[in-house]
């Protein structure tokens, strides 16, 4: 599992460019996986969730890095408290340049970020209708824990989204993995300064769980209804799941 200290460090050296490198090497289809992300919460409804019409009154969105969904699920919910915690300071700090930027607290006042870590959140049992969290649980350093503890700050019945990095298609891995271990940490290297991090992208992607594996770790930590979406050849995947009544 990832060291977190040196997760830490990375995000912190590559946060100036983080945005523009994810354009580049995704060619903007990490705006599209974003989207369908939070046009799932949208749809959703957040079950269990207090806010108008069902929705979620109450969102986390961890890992938020530079809160490019935090800001998406504010626009697509606008009457949610949405909260985006990351443990990298750095990279919380664009995220409030960005939301300065946009007009502060006039244009987004009910969006809040927030040091936390994800092995152990500063926060109550049961306090979110909705949990968010996109390209970040490959960086925990026990994902079990982390997804246990995503549990226990939801209300029953709340629901949890996770978008992240999967195994692709038979036919297509050959021309992915020469993508990644080829050309993406050279193109990386040459916009953030800072190969290593991306030398780390490409192995923690491989080492990741599939779609099935994956769901299968969602519900050892409590969630039932668990369902996954492939995107893109499957080289990514939203999975959505339904806090148990009962936590594990």
């Amino acid at each position: 599992m990832p060291d977190p200290q040196a997760v830490n460090s990375m995000f912190a050296r590559i946060a100036l460019r983080y945005d523009l490198a994810n354009r580049l090497l995704s060619g903007g289809a990490d705006l599209w996986w974003r989207r369908r992300l939070v046009r799932a919460v949208r749809q959703a409804g957040g079950a269990g969730g207090r806010g108008g019409r069902g929705a979620p009154a109450a969102v986390l969105d961890l890992a938020t890095g530079s809160g490019d969904v935090a800001f998406a699920l504010c626009r697509a919910l606008p009457d949610a408290q949405v909260t985006g915690m990351d443990f990298c300071l750095p990279m919380l700090e664009q995220a409030e340049a960005k939301k300065a930027a946009a007009g502060g607290e006039r244009a987004y006042p009910k969006l809040t970020f927030a040091q936390g870590d994800g092995m152990q959140l500063p926060l109550p049992d049961a306090c979110v209708d909705a949990v968010t969290i996109s390209f970040g649980l490959r960086n925990m350093a026990d994902r079990h824990r982390s997804l246990c503890e995503m549990r226990r700050v939801l209300r029953p019945g709340g629901r949890l989204y996770v978008l992240e990095f999967s195994q692709p298609q038979r036919w297509f891995r050959p021309l992915y993995f020469f993508y990644l271990r080829r050309i993406l940490p050279r193109v990386a290297g040459l916009v953030t300064r800072d190969r290593a991090a991306y030398v780390y992208l490409n192995e923690s992607i491989e080492r990741f769980p599939d779609r099935a594996a994956l769901s299968a770790e969602i519900r050892a930590a409590g969630f039932d209804a668990v369902r996954a979406t492939g995107m893109t050849f499957g080289i990514v995947a939203l999975h959505e799941a339904v806090a148990a009544h009962a936590a594990s």
